[in-house]
């Protein structure tokens, strides 16, 4: 006798994953922050300087110049950007293996002390990052800008970074404060 249901998913199917992917979740504006803009910005011209990058060495046969490093200063930007939005979100990459394996008290201690210890790194890096960006004088190789603006960048960003920690921090113990 065969007690399983013919119109169920087979163990492993790999579509019913794919499917969840899809969740049919409402778009809301208010779910999306400045540098959520900043970032669809940054990855928009991205995508514009390697298009002309492209279009130009493979269909003209003559690549302009300045499209690869600003490509690269570029990517930069993205990826710090996208650190502020994780940071936001508290998506940064962490093994919750361990967690789940914890009594609630050493989870909860483990958790702050994760905490402490990334706002602590955004903040010397931001600081780090100044003084580099202080220091730096010489001019991109292809273009008449200050290199300055790529370490100010991510200054700006490990700067948005810890503050978006705090916000998030706040908001969560203050909610877990109001549950008691």
């Amino acid at each position: 006798m065969n007690d399983t249901r013919e119109d169920a998913a087979p163990i492993g199917d790999p579509m019913v994953d794919f499917e969840s992917a899809f969740d049919d979740t409402p778009f809301r504006l208010s779910d999306y922050r400045i540098e959520d803009l900043a970032t669809l910005i940054l990855f928009w011209a991205l995508i514009l300087v390697v298009f002309a990058q492209f279009f130009s060495r493979y269909v003209m046969g003559d690549s302009i110049g300045w499209t690869e490093e600003i490509a690269r200063y570029l990517l930069i930007g993205v990826g710090f950007m996208g650190s502020v939005m994780a940071a936001r979100n508290g998506s940064h990459i962490m093994v919750e293996f361990f967690y789940h394996y914890m009594p609630a008290w050493q989870a909860l201690l483990l958790e702050r002390l994760v905490n402490l210890v990334s706002l602590t790194f955004y903040i010397a890096m931001a600081w780090v990052t100044y003084q580099l960006a202080s220091r730096t004088n010489s001019l991109m190789v292809s273009i008449d800008l200050p290199k300055s603006i790529i370490y100010f960048t991510v200054c700006a960003a490990f700067v948005l970074m810890a503050m978006r920690t705090v916000q998030r921090l706040y908001l969560k113990y203050q909610h877990r404060n109001d549950d008691v």
